[in-house]
């Protein structure tokens, strides 16, 4: 291993880790939640580097941990809490929430996305017309009202989030 890497792994691990665990600790009291969001998925995405290069420089102490029963209980503990958690999400083990676990206003938002324009105009004051002429003159592909946010985003070539923003443009 280069020594840059052996020298920064373990800082780097240390300070993305820190990040993470603000940013999630924010995410899970819903403090300022589009603050931390992308700060901590795309942050912890980053971190899996230097986790790996951490491991690979001390490979040999991290191996003995699997000589003994904690190792064990801890990996089968941090398995059965991410099944937990994966389990509830599916649909119909929501906790009550209709559609499955997750945040509900991302399943709100993932009705929106699926709902027709003629459904989304009135949310913003707006005629399905004036929906649809809007976003097209913005450069999106809109056959008609029929059409939803997913539909014109994919025949656009853009992202759900981009017909949000401009749908939100053309409401104000």
């Amino acid at each position: 291993m280069p020594k840059i890497f052996s020298r920064y792994a373990t800082p780097f691990v240390t300070g993305l880790f820190l990040v993470s665990a603000i940013s999630g600790t924010a995410l899970f009291f819903n403090y300022q939640n589009g603050l931390f969001h992308n700060m901590h998925v795309w942050l912890s995405m980053v971190l899996l580097l230097p986790f790996v290069l951490h491991i690979w420089k001390n490979w040999r102490p991290f191996n003995n941990y699997f000589k003994h029963v904690p190792m064990f209980v801890a990996l089968l503990l941090s398995v059965a809490g991410g099944l937990y958690y994966a389990l509830d999400s599916l649909p119909g083990n929501g906790g009550g929430r209709e559609g499955g676990g997750g945040r509900p206003e991302f399943a709100f938002l993932n009705k929106i996305q699926n709902a027709p324009v003629s459904e989304v105009a009135p949310l913003l004051k707006l005629s399905d017309d004036a929906v649809t002429s809007g976003l097209q003159t913005k450069g999106f592909t809109v056959s008609g009202p029929d059409d939803t946010i997913a539909a014109i985003a994919r025949n656009s070539s853009k992202s759900a989030t981009d017909v949000y923003s401009a749908l939100l443009q053309l409401g104000n």
